[in-house]
């Protein structure tokens, strides 16, 4: 039986900066997203984003708590669904670190949250609506 798969992505807002990379492999390979990938088994979807962040971009930060969940489904043209993954977002903190694309991630940079509805990107489904809410989650609570 099919199932969706369990996936977590952090959401790293640092001063006016949010983290983002380009990823190399399906279903958004070239498209500009947060760092994440799959729940590995026994492991909180805080640490799977925590251990997700440093992988992908060498930057330390802490869980601050869960933003929203979505649905990503990985279609290949003319024979349907391939994967369905569900992406639970996690609002986290900047700790320490420059961003350096790794594992999976083909670039890795801070982009101006202001700039980031006009840069232009080729983003993931939902990357500028998630950004949104984690900005008012931060705005509520301390660290941010």
């Amino acid at each position: 039986m099919e199932r969706p798969i369990a996936a977590s992505i952090a959401v790293l807002i640092r001063g006016g900066e949010v983290l983002l990379v380009r990823r190399g492999n399906r279903p958004d390979a070239g498209i500009w997203g947060f760092p994440g990938g799959k729940v590995e088994f026994g492991e909180s979807i805080e640490q799977a984003s925590i251990r997700e962040l440093l992988e992908e971009t060498g930057v330390h930060g802490e869980a601050r708590q869960v933003i929203t969940a979505l649905d990503v489904f990985d279609r290949n043209p003319g024979e349907g669904l391939r994967q369905h993954f569900i992406l639970i977002a996690v609002l986290c903190r900047w700790i320490s670190g420059d961003p350096l694309a790794a594992d999976d991630a083909v670039d890795a940079r801070w982009f101006p949250v202001q700039d980031l509805d006009t840069a232009g990107l080729a983003m993931s489904s939902g990357v500028v609506r998630v950004l949104r809410q984690a900005q008012l989650l931060a705005a509520d609570g301390p660290g941010q």
